[in-house]
């Protein structure tokens, strides 16, 4: 009996020590492994794991903890966790938020690491992406994916007014449009959301404008160039041509195009995936995308350089482990993959050869719009100034200001919002 108690004490100390062990396995990372953090938002966030696992494979000493974030809480999480010295490794960020965080220290300079960097050549990026992630002659992050706008229209509709093909200007795609709405084919010709800033800024960057002056210090609203796009903003909606409505207003966007309340809109390759999905299988060959219209001097049109980019934290505890991480993230073959993965297009040109994107005819518009991008003024101010481009675009469309009041307050407030700016570069002088 003392025997089999004794032999029982000492099994219940065996199983208790074994368990301790197993837990203290499962929940530290191994003393050879480096754990770095890396945050992404959204979809790509949710997706991003299904690229891990050849990574951990080729990198076992580097073990990698994602955290999702949705997009609508990321900017201020991510200030949070600045203020309070907890950035992860390496982090998404959207490509207007950079400015800001690179003017409060948060990231480290990437050039040093892309010099000697053989899988990294820049003359395999579309230039604006890079460009849009460079900031005082210093490259503070990589382009993940690239977002721009094109025009998606229904050729069926176009056909039917007896339009054969696509026009390549202005003045071409407003007739076409007009003669659709004229033949009672579509109830507008042109969708365009009232409450989007993206239109007019794109439509001032064709007319050459520059959006802010003197080193980015002032906003430059009233120019010429600016007023005269505007003006043709504007006289969209005058004349009809696309509902003033916004983005709320609208019940199901994809339905509405289908149905014919607009016979076109300008938007992003997300949507390539959206009609995809959610049109009947009729509809499928009754869309198709169509680069910017080019302008009145024969150029390409330009299209905005939005999407997201990949980042190192500056004070990252495995800068090299993170640098890994998003060298590897940024190879072709990847962007491939994640492109199959969420839809999103890939910044460098050799992930346009493959076939998943060179074949695809609704991507071409996209792969020729590509080339002819701008970046926004990078400032850590631009999304408050894009919110009023925005505000003041509308209060001038429904008719509650003149289109002077509105670039005159436009050109205040952005004063406003840069006198900050304009006193950190005195003080620099």
């Amino acid at each position: 009996m003392r025997l089999t108690r004794r032999l029982l004490k000492a099994l219940r100390a065996s199983c208790v020590a074994l368990l301790a062990l197993s837990l203290h396995a499962c929940g530290q990372v191994p003393t050879d492994q480096q754990e770095i953090n890396f945050w992404a938002m959204g979809r790509e966030g949710e997706v991003v794991q299904q690229l891990l696992p050849e990574f951990q494979r080729s990198h076992p000493g580097i073990r990698v903890k994602v955290q999702q974030i949705p997009w609508s809480a990321a900017h201020e999480k991510l200030l949070t966790a600045y203020a309070g010295g907890n950035l992860p490794d390496i982090l998404q960020l959207g490509n207007t938020w950079l400015a800001e965080f690179v003017a409060i220290g948060a990231l480290q300079a990437l050039d040093q690491r892309l010099a000697v960097s053989v899988r990294l050549p820049a003359d395999d990026y579309y230039p604006a992406t890079l460009a849009a992630n460079r900031l005082d002659g210093q490259q503070y992050g990589l382009p993940w994916y690239v977002d721009t706008r094109v025009l998606f229209y229904r050729p069926d509709l176009l056909a039917a007014a007896g339009i054969g093909g696509a026009p390549r200007d202005w003045p071409g795609w407003l007739a076409a449009l007009q003669r659709v709405q004229a033949a009672g084919l579509a109830e507008y010709g042109l969708l365009l959301p009232v409450n989007e800033w993206e239109l007019p800024v794109i439509l001032a960057w064709q007319e050459g404008a520059e959006l802010l002056r003197d080193r980015d210090r002032y906003g430059n609203f009233r120019s010429q160039p600016f007023r005269k796009a505007f003006a043709f903003y504007l006289s969209l909606y005058h004349d009809r041509l696309t509902p003033s409505v916004s983005n709320s207003q609208l019940a199901n966007l994809h339905q509405e195009f289908a149905r014919g309340y607009f016979a076109a809109f300008i938007t992003g390759p997300w949507n390539v995936g959206e009609l995809r999905r959610r049109l009947p299988p009729a509809m499928q060959q009754r869309w198709n995308t169509a680069p910017l219209p080019i302008r009145a001097d024969g150029q390409p049109g330009v299209s905005l350089a939005g999407g997201a980019s990949l980042a190192l934290s500056r004070h990252s505890r495995h800068p090299d482990a993170a640098w890994a991480l998003l060298e590897y993230l940024s190879q072709p073959a990847q962007q491939v993959h994640f492109y199959r993965l969420t839809g999103d297009l890939p910044p460098r040109l050799s992930s346009w050869q493959d076939p998943a994107l060179a074949e695809d005819p609704s991507l071409s518009a996209f792969r020729r719009q590509l080339p002819q991008l701008r970046a926004t003024p990078k400032v850590p101010e631009w999304e408050r100034i894009a919110a009023k481009i925005a505000y003041y675009s509308e209060q001038s469309v429904r008719g509650l200001i003149t289109p002077e009041q509105a670039l005159e307050a436009l050109d205040q407030d952005a004063d406003a919002i840069l006198a900050k700016r304009r006193w950190l570069l005195s003080i620099q002088q």
